[in-house]
């Protein structure tokens, strides 16, 4: 999903190319795309593009007149085409024709996520900012009230967009491990210390990308807004070594998201429980980096025995005095391990 960085990256580049230009037809390419009926889409049409907004994770087209209010959530894309130009195929949801040009949203996928939001005046199209806190220019006390208003983890409380905007999955374990802070600590239970890490990790992380693209992308129109950028620390970097301590990345499988974290930096080398797998795994779940790395060497060699055995490379021992074709197997108990 575009987040903050990802957002500014697009109004970067429809702001030269929108502002002051007038629409003169709104094409819609799918029955699900748009939320409200009032006013129309359509509505559009004859007005002059005054502003642009960013609201949490949304971009809102100002007029002098209605607002249209964009959201891409996970698969949406803009793509800046010539002048009337058509959409392409399935993936076409919306085109705006402009003087000089067409904006044209596109959705990868089967699943129609994206939508649009029609307002008759400013008022009503502001209001649907979710409220959360804009972090670039917040200060260091209004940030520790977000993150301590509600308890949760960490993880969830950067990306509610009702306590800080523009903040999702990728640019919250960027920032968690800027801070080396586990996703999984809760929010009220930060020292001082932790909190001003915290603070400074997440205008860092937001300022330097928002940068970053921008500079990397100049006066061009983006065409590969992505969660996985060369450069990020954490985030979909899973296996791959922390760019901090060589550490392999790891993660956190939950719902349809996963949170990935550097276990040296930032839970004193332990492995937090995967909620699935540790489930099904229970005590075999391993709780260290350590214990990690033995049971891999086990996987594919076998455990030693304890009275001299040799390895049998299929994860279980063989005792000499034994048969070549009797195993023994490790025992597995019961249990639930529980996140610590």
């Amino acid at each position: 999903m575009p987040e903050f960085p990802d957002i500014e990256l697009y109004l970067h580049a429809l702001r030269p190319r929108v502002l002051g230009q007038v629409v003169r037809r709104v094409r819609i390419g799918s029955p699900f795309l748009v939320r409200t009926t009032t006013p129309p889409p359509d509505a559009l049409v004859g007005h002059a593009i005054t502003d642009l907004r960013r609201l949490g994770k949304r971009i809102a087209f100002a007029t002098e007149g209605p607002w249209l209010v964009l959201h891409l959530m996970i698969a949406g894309r803009l793509q800046w085409k010539p002048a009337a130009a058509p959409l392409p195929g399935r993936m076409g949801l919306l085109a705006l024709d402009l003087d000089h040009g067409t904006l044209i949203l596109t959705e990868a996928g089967t699943k129609r996520r994206a939508s649009v939001h029609m307002a008759a005046d400013a008022a009503t199209a502001l209001a649907m900012d979710p409220g959360g806190l804009e972090v670039p220019g917040a200060d260091a006390g209004e940030f520790r009230a977000r993150i301590e208003a509600e308890r949760h983890t960490l993880k969830r409380t950067l990306t509610d967009p009702s306590l800080l905007s523009g903040i999702g999955n990728a640019y919250s374990d960027e920032i968690l491990h800027r801070a080396r802070l586990s996703p999984l600590r809760m929010s009220d239970a930060l020292s001082d210390d932790e909190h001003v890490r915290l603070f400074d990790a997440a205008q860092w992380v937001l300022r330097h990308w928002r940068d970053r693209l921008v500079a990397e992308t100049g006066d061009t129109f983006p065409t590969k807004v992505t969660a996985f950028r060369p450069g990020m620390a954490a985030h979909g970097r899973y296996g791959q070594p922390c760019p901090v301590c060589a550490t392999p990345i790891q993660r956190l499988r939950y719902a349809a998201n996963e949170a990935n974290y550097c276990p040296q930096c930032q839970t004193g080398g332990r492995l937090l429980a995967d909620r699935g797998l540790s489930r099904l795994l229970r005590e075999d779940w391993p709780r260290t980096l350590d214990e990690l790395e033995r049971r891999k060497v086990e996987r594919r060699e076998g455990p030693p025995s304890a009275v001299g055995g040799e390895r049998t490379g299929t994860g279980g021992m063989r005792n000499p005095t034994q048969p070549a074709d009797v195993v023994a197997q490790p025992s597995r108990r019961g249990g639930r391990l529980r996140d610590r």
